[in-house]
C-alpha cells in the first residue's frame, strides 16, 4: 500500500468536505453515516472549516480526523476519532462510563477498497486513541448498522468484538446500531 495516513489540517476544509460529500453518496451511506448528502451539501463554508479546523491535528485533542493518501495527493479514504469520557457531552445513546474513544465517519472509496487502506486508517487511529493519557482511554468503540455487514466483518477481522449493547438506528425504521469494541488490555 502507497497510501500515507495522516491527521487532516484544518486549511484542508474543502478535501474533507468534498470526501465527507462523496461517503454521503455511497451505495451504503444510508445505513453507514447519520446524515444525508442532502442536508450536508447544503451546509455554510463556515461549517466545514470549523469542523476540518476542530478535527485537526492542532485542533485540541477531542476530535482527530484521519486521512489515506496517495502519492499523487488524492485522499482514498478516513476516519475520525472523538474521546469520549463520563463527563462530556452525551452523543449516543446515553453517558458513556469510562473514557474511550468512539471511531465514526469511515469512508473508503470503492476503487481501493480491498488494498489495505481501511486497515492503515484503522491502525493509525486507535493507535492515537491508545497514545493519549489525559485522558487514558480505557477502550474504541465504535457502531455498525446491523444491515452492513461487510463494515461488521471488516470490525471483527481488525479485532473489535460486538459488546452487546445496541441503540436504535436514526430515523423510525426499528432498525439497531450495534457496538463493537476493543478493550484496553492491561
Amino acid at each position: 500500500m502507497d497510501y500515507v495516513v495522516r491527521g487532516v489540517r484544518a486549511e484542508e476544509w474543502p478535501r474533507a468536505r468534498q470526501l465527507r460529500l462523496d461517503a454521503l453518496r455511497d451505495p451504503a451511506a444510508p445505513v453507514a453515516f447519520l446524515e444525508t448528502y442532502e442536508d450536508a451539501v447544503v451546509r455554510p463554508d463556515a461549517f466545514w472549516q470549523g469542523r476540518t479546523a476542530d478535527a485537526a491535528e492542532d485542533g485540541g485533542g477531542r476530535v482527530r480526523q484521519f486521512v489515506a493518501e496517495s502519492p499523487e495527493g488524492a485522499w482514498a479514504g478516513t476516519v475520525t476519532v472523538l474521546v469520549e469520557s463520563p463527563d462530556g457531552p452525551v452523543r449516543f445513546g446515553e453517558a458513556v462510563a469510562v473514557d474511550q474513544a468512539h471511531l465514526v465517519a469511515v469512508f473508503v472509496r470503492p476503487e481501493v477498497r480491498g488494498t489495505g487502506v481501511a486497515e492503515a486508517l484503522f491502525q493509525e487511529a486507535v493507535a492515537w486513541a491508545w497514545s493519549l493519557s489525559s485522558p487514558r482511554m480505557e477502550r474504541v468503540r465504535l457502531y455498525v448498522h446491523e444491515k452492513n455487514p461487510r463494515a461488521a466483518a471488516f470490525y471483527r477481522k481488525f479485532g473489535f468484538a460486538p459488546s452487546g449493547r445496541r441503540i436504535a438506528a436514526p430515523g423510525d425504521r426499528g432498525e439497531q446500531e450495534l457496538e463493537y469494541v476493543i478493550e484496553r488490555e492491561g
